[in-house]
C-alpha cells in the first residue's frame, strides 16, 4: 500500500503541474495574437463547413497559429460545435479568444450600401448591384412589384421616391427583397407621425409630400434654401400656375444627354410640369429627411420664381421682371437653344439651369 502512495503521488503532482501548465498555456493563447498585423482578410465559413477546415482556412490566412491550441481552445470553451456560417472580417491581431467568440456569435462582415440623396431607382439600382446583391434587373423588378409595394403601405406604381437615402449594412446573403424593405422601413422610421398630421393640414397626401420633396432635392444641394425652394413651389400651386421645373422634364426623358432644349420642354408626358397642371403622378428620385422637411414647413414668402447663380445656389423673385433681370445676369452666357424664354407670367423658365 505505501508502495502504492509513493508511486501516485509523484504521479498525481505532475499531474497537477501539468494540467496548470495547460491551463495557464491556453489562458496566455487565447489572449495572445499570431501578429501585429491589422490587416482585415475576410474569411468565409461555409454552411456545412467542419470545423477542421474551419481551423485549416484561419491558418492558411494566418489569421491564427498554432491551429492544435485553436482546437484545443475551442473543445475547453465547448465552441467547436457552435461556429456560425457567413463571412468574417478577421486579422491576425486578433486574440483567438476574440475570433472564436465572433464565429459563436455570428459577427459577420457587412457590406456598405450607401444610397445618396436625389439618387433614382436605376441609380440605386446599379448600387444595390454593385454591392454585390443581384442584379439591376432583380431590384426593378422588385420596385415595380405591386403586391411587394402595397405590402408596404404605399400606393404608387413603384418604389421611386420610397427607398430612402441612407448607408446601410447587410450580410453577403441577403435577399434584394428585404434590402429594399430595410430602405422604406427606414423612411417610415424618419417620416414622423406628426409629419403625417401636417401633411393632412396641408391638403396633401403622403405621395404628393414625397413627390414635392423629390422634385426640391434635385432642385437644390443647399440645405438652407430648400424651404424657400419649397415656398415657391407651393405659391405657384396656390395661384394655379405650373410648376415648370427641369428636374421633372429631365426624368420623363429617355436617354437624356444633359441639355434641356425647347423640343424636351414642349414634349407631352407626366412629368414634364411645362405641360401639365399641378404635380407629376410621382416622385422623380429619392428625397432626403431636410427635403421632406422642407416641403412641409415651407417658408413664408411672395416668391414665384428662382434661377441658379451658377454657384449651387439660386436668386429667388417675386415677380416677372425681377426673375427676367436675374436670368439675365446668371445666365447671359448660356447656350440660347436651351433657354427657354420666358415671356408670361406662366411662362417657361422657372430655374433654368442644369441637373444631374
Amino acid at each position: 500500500m505505501k508502495r502504492y502512495i509513493k508511486i501516485t503521488v509523484p504521479v498525481l503532482f505532475i499531474a497537477v503541474i501539468a494540467a496548470i501548465y495547460f491551463t495557464f498555456d491556453m489562458i496566455n493563447y487565447a489572449k495572445t495574437p499570431a501578429d501585429v498585423d491589422k490587416t482585415e482578410k475576410i474569411l468565409n465559413v461555409g454552411k456545412k463547413e467542419s470545423f477542421s477546415v474551419t481551423i485549416k482556412n484561419l491558418s492558411d490566412a494566418g489569421i491564427i497559429k498554432d491551429p492544435i491550441k485553436f482546437r484545443l481552445l475551442a473543445l475547453v470553451k465547448r465552441y467547436d460545435t457552435k461556429i456560425k456560417a457567413g463571412e468574417y472580417a478577421l486579422s491576425s491581431s486578433m486574440p483567438p479568444a476574440v475570433i472564436l467568440d465572433m464565429m459563436v456569435r455570428g459577427k459577420t462582415y457587412l457590406h456598405k450600401i450607401t444610397i445618396l440623396e436625389g439618387y433614382n431607382l436605376r441609380q440605386i439600382a446599379s448600387v444595390v448591384s454593385a454591392a454585390g446583391f443581384g442584379t439591376e434587373k432583380d431590384f426593378l423588378i422588385k420596385t415595380a412589384d405591386f403586391s411587394f409595394i402595397s405590402k408596404h403601405g404605399i400606393n404608387a406604381e413603384s418604389l421611386e421616391g420610397y427607398i430612402y437615402p441612407d448607408t446601410y449594412y447587410f450580410t453577403k446573403d441577403e435577399s434584394v427583397e428585404n434590402i429594399i424593405s430595410a430602405t422604406i422601413d427606414r423612411l417610415w422610421s424618419v417620416y414622423k407621425p406628426e409629419w403625417k398630421a401636417r401633411a393632412d393640414e396641408l391638403g396633401f397626401s403622403t405621395h404628393q409630400i414625397i413627390t414635392l420633396a423629390s422634385i426640391i432635392e434635385k432642385e437644390t444641394g443647399d440645405k438652407d434654401e430648400r424651404e424657400l425652394v419649397a415656398s415657391v413651389f407651393f405659391n405657384r400651386l396656390k395661384k394655379g400656375m405650373r410648376l415648370e421645373t427641369d428636374p421633372t422634364v429631365i426624368y420623363g426623358i429617355k436617354n437624356f444627354d444633359g441639355n434641356i432644349t425647347r423640343k424636351h420642354l414642349a414634349a407631352k408626358n407626366p412629368y414634364n410640369t411645362y405641360k401639365i397642371d399641378g404635380l407629376p403622378p410621382g416622385p422623380i428620385a429619392s428625397p432626403g429627411c431636410d427635403s421632406i422637411k422642407a416641403t412641409l414647413y415651407p417658408a413664408e414668402t411672395s416668391y414665384l420664381f428662382f434661377v441658379s447663380k451658377n454657384n449651387g445656389t439660386h436668386h429667388f423673385s417675386a415677380n416677372l421682371r425681377e426673375h427676367n433681370r436675374a436670368v439675365n445676369k446668371y445666365q447671359r452666357n448660356r447656350d440660347k437653344e436651351s433657354i427657354p424664354e420666358v415671356s408670361s407670367e406662366t411662362g417657361n423658365g422657372l430655374s433654368l439651369k442644369k441637373n444631374n
